[in-house]
């Protein structure tokens, strides 16, 4: 039996100018989460000067969390849910799209594996 399933994302490429907007990345995250079928509880999101945003969304299933590096073009993503209706792939291609990113690496882990 495994408890949940964790998805680290790393963005690669993308629009320096949406890295750095906290009210873009907040609302495209929040998007991303709906559609991706999480259950909104809460949100945090910090915009550091001179650059940077980092965001923490609590959905029922877990959590969703972004740092990103404008003057690098990076943004570095996870995804933490439990049971299995949260469409992390979805949630991919929606921050893929939605920050311009020219490339993505994905890792899955399976957390909680409980032996009987």
């Amino acid at each position: 039996m495994i408890l949940g399933h964790h998805t680290l994302i790393e963005l690669h490429g993308c629009n320096d100018t949406k890295l750095r907007d906290v009210a873009g990345v907040r609302a495209l995250m929040l998007e991303a989460v709906k559609q991706s079928g999480g259950t909104y509880v809460t949100d945090v999101f910090h915009h550091f000067s001179p650059h940077g945003v980092s965001g923490l969304i609590v959905i029922a299933e877990s959590h969703v969390t972004i740092h990103t590096w404008p003057e690098h073009g990076y943004a570095a993503a996870d995804v933490f849910t439990c049971g299995h209706t949260f469409k992390h792939e979805l949630f991919v291609t929606l921050m893929q799209n939605g920050l311009s990113a020219e490339r993505v690496e994905t890792k899955t882990l399976e957390r909680g594996r409980l032996t009987t």
